[in-house]
């Protein structure tokens, strides 16, 4: 693919990357816009996706499997996430060859300098916001970059290398990566613990999140939640520093940009807020409380970069949701099947409660799949709590992703507490019994949630395809 020559050239380190799992959300982004900006991007993933494909057409080489072979004699780095092992056959080539090895957060540091970059960091909702803002500036005409940690449903991209000043990026606090960004505007959602192999109490997240607020470039500005203990602890402790502009944002009555009210409208709401003395109504095209909310930080947060406040809020009326995200993945039988990347307990409870909100007189049903085991033997007490908030769950074993299992740390964990808890929930053994036990549980009128942040998302289509027959 040839380059643009109105963008930015690649780094000299990224001219011939080589990407190690290439498919993921946070690789595959950086790796579009290498490839936007001319780069002879290659590497490897463990199968075949709509993403491998994607990076195809954009001129990528893109291997399935891993094998040192894969690893080209002229590439100039590897890029990895903290997820790729030392025996990754690729990363032992590459360090036999004395290959720069190049972790994701610096290679996306390296894509934001000499832009204005606007920071999404927070343990849940960091996705959402990002998008909100992507999509809201693509459509005044501004053009932005973009790095998000999913896909868009409008523009249809989880990454884009724009010809604009703005630079938009989901950081990633689970591994500290986050701390290598130098945003001008930076957005905290939320603070609580969670990626319990990383962090072991709320003071090491708290001092992880004061290190990226000291990131923030001096004179620049940080929206911060003003309805999140964690948010409010994190703003008292970085309130003392005269080059940081705070700028607080939720329905506390001290909140510099108030949400007045939220009107949900079956799975789309309207927002108020009073900004700067006056009061701003805007359409939410999501369900839902926390995604309202998400929408006002999008909005405090592109104002600070000097977008008139009332455009912007239209503009993020435009946005129609991200992959995962709450999407409505189909109708069949009258019973609607939606899709939640949800997989912490405080996201859990917001998706549930905001599609109760929207769900009639029809009762809400979830297939829930638990993410890591360090996640649910720490949270498997909320996580049956939060199903609770359902009419009946069924919940599958849990995925593994990058972790080994825990002895004793099984799915029965959840289920215990969901039934200690007053829910009606029941195991399901394998992903290929599931889709029979949904629809088997569905009448009209129900809304179906397939919810967790592993590969239920593929069984959405299969619920439907059970309840059409």
């Amino acid at each position: 693919m040839a380059a643009d020559p109105s963008v930015p050239s690649a780094p000299q380190a990224m001219a011939r990357p080589h990407f190690i799992g290439i498919g993921g959300a946070g690789m595959s982004g950086i790796a579009k816009i290498l490839a936007q900006r001319g780069a002879q991007v290659a590497g490897s993933d463990a199968k075949e996706s709509a993403t491998t494909r994607a990076l195809r057409e954009l001129g990528a080489t893109v291997h399935i499997g891993h094998a040192a072979g894969h690893l080209a004699a002229d590439a100039t780095s590897v890029v990895v996430s903290s997820a790729i092992r030392e025996d990754n056959p690729e990363l032992a080539e590459a360090t036999a060859r004395g290959i720069p090895v190049i972790h994701r957060s610096d290679a996306l540091a390296a894509l934001m300098e000499g832009l204005r970059p606007l920071a999404v960091a927070g343990t849940h909702g960091k996705t959402t916001t990002t998008s909100m803002l992507a999509v809201a500036l693509r459509s005044l005409g501004l053009d932005p970059s973009y790095a998000i940690g999913g896909d868009l449903d409008e523009p249809g991209s989880n990454a884009h290398q724009g010809r604009g000043e703005i630079f938009v990026a989901e950081a990633d606090e689970s591994d500290r990566s986050f701390h290598k960004y130098a945003p001008e505007v930076a957005i905290i959602l939320n603070v609580e613990l969670d990626h319990h192999a990383n962090y072991a109490s709320m003071d090491e997240i708290y001092e992880s999140f004061e290190t990226f607020t000291e990131r923030v470039r001096p004179g620049g500005t940080l929206v911060v939640a003003a309805d999140h203990e964690g948010a409010r602890e994190l703003t008292r402790r970085v309130a003392g520093r005269a080059d940081l502009r705070v700028v607080t944002y939720g329905e506390a009555e001290d909140a510099d940009v108030r949400i007045l009210d939220v009107v949900p409208h079956g799975l789309t709401s309207e927002t108020t807020v009073r900004f700067e003395g006056r009061e701003i109504t805007f359409a939410v095209s999501v369900p839902g409380r926390h995604y309202a909310h998400n929408a006002v930080a999008a909005l405090a947060a592109g104002a600070a970069l000097g977008i008139p406040a009332e455009e912007l809020a239209k503009a993020l009326g435009t946005y129609t949701g991200v992959k995962r995200r709450l999407q409505l993945k189909g109708e069949a039988a009258g019973v609607q099947v939606i899709d939640s990347y949800a997989h912490h307990p405080t996201e859990m409870t917001a998706d549930l409660e905001a599609i109760r909100a929207g769900a009639g007189e029809g009762r809400v049903l979830v297939l829930f799949q638990p993410h890591l085991y360090s996640r649910t033997q720490e949270l498997a007490t909320e996580m049956g709590q939060a199903l609770a908030l359902a009419d009946a769950s069924a919940v599958l074993g849990i995925y593994p992703a990058r972790e080994d299992p825990i002895p004793g740390v099984t799915s029965e964990l959840i289920t215990d507490a969901a039934r200690a808890a007053g829910a009606d929930v029941r195991p399901v053994a394998s992903m290929a019994e599931a889709p029979d036990v949904l629809a088997g549980m569905a009448r009209p009128g129900d809304l179906v949630l397939t919810m967790g942040a592993g590969d239920v998302t593929d069984l959405g289509p299969e619920i439907l395809g059970r309840l059409e027959k």
